[in-house]
C-alpha cells in the first residue's frame, strides 16, 4: 500500500504529514521512528496524521520521533493547515482541527497562520506536574541542576526555565534530565527563555521524545504565558527561535493566539513495505 506525504516545515521545526482523508492506515512506534529518522527514512521532529473527523472539519495525531503519540502541536498544526487550504481542501476562513488536546481553530492569512490555541491550563496537578496549585517560579532540584520553573499546559505539558544566557546554557544536559523526571508524569517540553525587553523573548526549547528542535508552537505560547505570569512581558510578545520568529497573544478572553509560517518542501509517496519513494 502506498500512502501520500509531504515534508512541511515551519522555522525549522520539521515534519511527515500523511494523508489518510482517504484510507486507512495505523500508525506503529516503529514506522514512525524509522520515517522520521534522517538516514534511514524521509527525515523530520514529528509525524503528523491527516484523518476525517466527525467532531470537527478534519482530525490531527501528532507523533514524536520516538514514536510517541502527544496531544498537540503548534508548527504542525499551521503545517497542517496550510497544507489543507493548498490542496483546496480548506478554504482561507477558520477550521476546526481535532486534536488530543480538543478542537484547534487555525486560520490562514496570506504567508501567515494564525492558531487560537485556547486556553492555558495552569494547575500543577492537571498540566500535570506533581506539585499543587499555580506552578509559578518555582524553585526545584532535578539531577543536581537548581531551577526554578513555571509549568503551563498548551494541550501538552510545559515547564518555563529562565535564563541569562541562552546561547551558552547546557539545553541538551538539563533538558533531558527534567523532561523524564518524576515530577512530570507523563513527560515535559522545557523552554529555555531569555527576556530581551518588554515585548521580545528568545528561546531553545527541549522536546518530549524528540529533543532539541529549531522550533515548538506550544512551547512558545507557554513561554509567553509564563513571562506574563512572571511580570516579565505584556501579553503580546514576539518569540525569537533558533529557526526564526512567531507573534504571541495571550488575548483578554484568555486564549493564546499564535501566528507563523509554514511551508512544504517536498512531497512523494511511502510504499509501507518498502520504505519512501
Amino acid at each position: 500500500m502506498k500512502i501520500p506525504f509531504v515534508k512541511m516545515q515551519a522555522l525549522g521545526n520539521d515534519f511527515i504529514l500523511l494523508d489518510c482523508l482517504k484510507q486507512v492506515h495505523q500508525i506503529h512506534p516503529e514506522f514512525v521512528r524509522i520515517m522520521c529518522d534522517r538516514r534511514k527514512g524521509i527525515g523530520a521532529d514529528q509525524m503528523l496524521h491527516l484523518s476525517p473527523s466527525k467532531a470537527a472539519d478534519y482530525k490531527m495525531r501528532v507523533y514524536n520521533a520516538d514514536g510517541g503519540e502527544v496531544e498537540m502541536c503548534g508548527n504542525g498544526i499551521r503545517c497542517l493547515a496550510r497544507y489543507l487550504v493548498a490542496r483546496g481542501l480548506a478554504g482561507t476562513g477558520e477550521l476546526r482541527i481535532e486534536t488530543r488536546a480538543g478542537i484547534i481553530k487555525p486560520r490562514v492569512d496570506g504567508a501567515l497562520v494564525t492558531v487560537d490555541m485556547g486556553r492555558p491550563e495552569l494547575e500543577g496537578q492537571k498540566i500535570p506536574v506533581r506539585l499543587n496549585g499555580i506552578v509559578v517560579d518555582r524553585e526545584v532540584n532535578i539531577g543536581g541542576s537548581v531551577q526554578r520553573i513555571t509549568c503551563v499546559s498548551m494541550g501538552n505539558p510545559h515547564c518555563v526555565i529562565f535564563v541569562d544566557e541562552l546561547d551558552r546554557f547546557p539545553v541538551v544536559q538539563i533538558g533531558p534530565m527534567f523532561e523524564r523526571d518524576h515530577l512530570f508524569p507523563q513527560r515535559v517540553n522545557v523552554e529555555f527563555v531569555r527576556v530581551i525587553s518588554r515585548d521580545r523573548i528568545a528561546m531553545r526549547v527541549w522536546e518530549r521524545g524528540t529533543g532539541e528542535t529549531m522550533a515548538c508552537g506550544t512551547g512558545a505560547c507557554a513561554a509567553v504565558v509564563a513571562s506574563c505570569l512572571n511580570k516579565k512581558t505584556d501579553p503580546e510578545v514576539t518569540v525569537g527561535l533558533p529557526g526564526g520568529e512567531l507573534r504571541v497573544n495571550w488575548a483578554d478572553d484568555d486564549h493564546v493566539f499564535m501566528s507563523g509560517p509554514a511551508d512544504e518542501v517536498f512531497h512523494g509517496e511511502i510504499d509501507v513495505e518498502h520504505g519512501p519513494k
